[in-house]
């Protein structure tokens, strides 16, 4: 176990770490900060959960120069979501060392951005897209950035920003760190790093120091026309207090937040094609547990920062093992537990196991609950809160009524139908789910390649698999590729993948 004491950072960023609570550092912390000081250029193998964050922030936040009022590092993020929460997290720890950090994306007004890129930040937290504009405009100059960091890199390739990257790196100078984070390392990420590198130094956190042990991991072998029910079915038994389901893409996401709330269900959907504010009114509602269930893409989801989640759904797999790691994260924290579930269709065992080589961890199969079970269920919580009502509450004020009832009626028909009266009973109304094409996987250590059936849907732009809509409020400027920004898109990918089945007994799911 390492300290931040032991790591060689400045008595301000310690007091901010300290005030943060945090004493540990983390795996990937304990390895990128004491190299990253020495300013060598680093490749950081790591999932969100692990810490990153801090890891590339603490050594960039060291070497500011408060004196200067100059921009001296620059972070590139995905999201408008994860630009936010980097933004934050670095504020937090460079508190006291009264470091200025300025995030800029697309969906934010931008002549309030040029107004605060003129008070002299520090650091610029951004968006590709919502960055490169600003350089375009010449309203951001880089020629005094010392550090470069890449967050999420292959999250920016997965939404087409490679080109965009490029562009940036090139106007910044060439006597420079940069710190490169990738939970994956594609060939295009492989290409920067040569290109934009010197001799980088490379630290990776194996799977199964990020994969939670009070996680409870689960998989059901099922249809992809009966998944649905199924899920509802898992809802009406688990009773989840908050749940974050997991579609593949944004029309999955909006049929399913639609289809939950026809059968009885307060579910909201967040994706890369809605406005900033209703992001970020659906998140205020799930915090606040006036929604249930939160139904997400994976890029709506990077970056977000919700406590409290009790169940995951995985309704579609992921398309890598990595995404898994990721989405089941959002559970199980804080030293609760979670409940990790994943949808399997026959095609699609070969993903199942990339994912379970990945998290060096066995994923245990439940039998699907059946229609029963679920009634079964849900009598079972009403059951549960009765007996928790006669423990706790003062019900001299029913008994009496209580006592007429018995005069004229048997005492268990009377309690049946109290159970019967307080039951919400499982709603079959029919639902319409477009079919997403199974993730085939014919390749043991990716999880990649097999079917690429285009002409099936999975790359259906109409459909949305490929969402443009993530930062398009804001990166307007000139589309031309050889000078002009792209818009800073979030796009929800979708790459048809799958497997061999097989069949094995598993408890059912009424024993959770």
């Amino acid at each position: 176990m390492t300290t931040f004491r032991e790591l060689g950072l400045s008595e301000q960023l310690l007091k901010s770490v300290e005030k943060m609570g945090f004493e540990e550092a983390t795996p990937i912390q304990a390895q990128t900060i004491p190299t990253a000081l020495e300013g060598s250029d680093i490749i950081g193998q790591a999932q969100t959960g692990t810490g990153k964050t801090a890891a590339f922030g603490l050594p960039l936040l060291d070497k500011i120069d408060t004196r200067s009022d100059t921009i001296q590092g620059i972070v590139i993020a995905p999201t408008r979501e994860l630009a936010i929460q980097v933004s934050e997290e670095l504020y937090k720890i460079g508190y006291h060392k009264r470091v200025r950090i300025l995030p800029i994306y697309g969906g934010q007004d931008i002549n309030r951005q040029i107004r605060s890129l003129k008070k002299y930040p520090h650091i610029i937290v951004g968006t590709p897209g919502r960055i490169l504009d600003h350089i375009n405009r010449k309203t951001l100059r880089l020629q005094n950035i010392e550090t470069v960091v890449l967050d999420e890199a292959d999250e920016m390739l997965n939404m087409g920003f490679i080109e965009d990257i490029e562009s940036i790196l090139s106007d910044v100078p060439e006597e420079h760190q940069t710190l490169l984070f990738s939970a994956t390392m594609p060939e295009p990420i492989r290409r920067i790093a040569e290109r934009f590198m010197k001799e980088p130094k490379i630290i990776k956190v194996k799977a199964k120091e990020v994969t939670m042990p009070n996680i409870q991991q689960f998989y059901l072998e099922v249809q992809e026309k009966k998944k649905f029910d199924i899920l509802t079915r898992l809802l009406d038994i688990q009773s989840p207090e908050l749940a974050i389901i997991f579609g593949r893409t944004k029309r999955r996401v909006d049929e399913l937040s639609e289809a939950l709330n026809l059968r009885g269900y307060a579910a909201e959907g967040i994706h890369g094609d809605l406005s900033q504010a209703k992001r970020l009114s659906v998140l205020k509602k799930f915090k606040e547990g006036s929604i249930e269930v939160l139904v997400a893409t994976d890029v709506a989801a990077r970056g977000l920062d919700i406590s409290g989640v009790t169940h995951v759904y995985n309704f579609d797999i992921p398309q890598d093992p990595e995404s898994y790691v990721h989405r089941i994260g959002r559970t199980g924290r804080a030293g609760k537990t979670g409940i990790a579930m994943l949808f399997v269709t026959p095609r699609e065992f070969g993903q199942l196991k990339n994912i379970e080589r990945t998290t060096n961890r066995k994923i245990d199969r439940m039998t699907p609950p059946t229609l029963d079970e679920a009634l079964e269920g849900q009598q079972r919580l009403i059951a549960e809160k009765l007996a928790s009502v006669l423990e706790t509450e003062n019900l001299s004020y029913y008994k009496r009524m209580a006592e007429e009832l018995l005069e004229e009626n048997d005492s268990v028909a009377v309690v049946a139908a109290a159970l019967k009266l307080m039951t919400k009973e499982p709603d079959t109304t029919p639902v319409q789910l477009t079919d997403e094409p199974p993730v085939v996987s014919k390749d043991r250590n990716r999880g990649r390649g097999g079917d690429r059936n285009r002409g099936g849907g999975d790359r259906n732009r109409s459909g949305g698999d490929r969402n443009r809509g993530g930062d398009r409020g804001g990166d307007r400027g000139a589309r031309n590729r050889k000078g002009g920004p792209r818009k800073d898109f979030s796009r929800d990918r979708n790459d048809g993948r799958g497997g061999d089945g097989r069949s094995r007994k598993a408890p059912v799911a009424k024993q959770l």
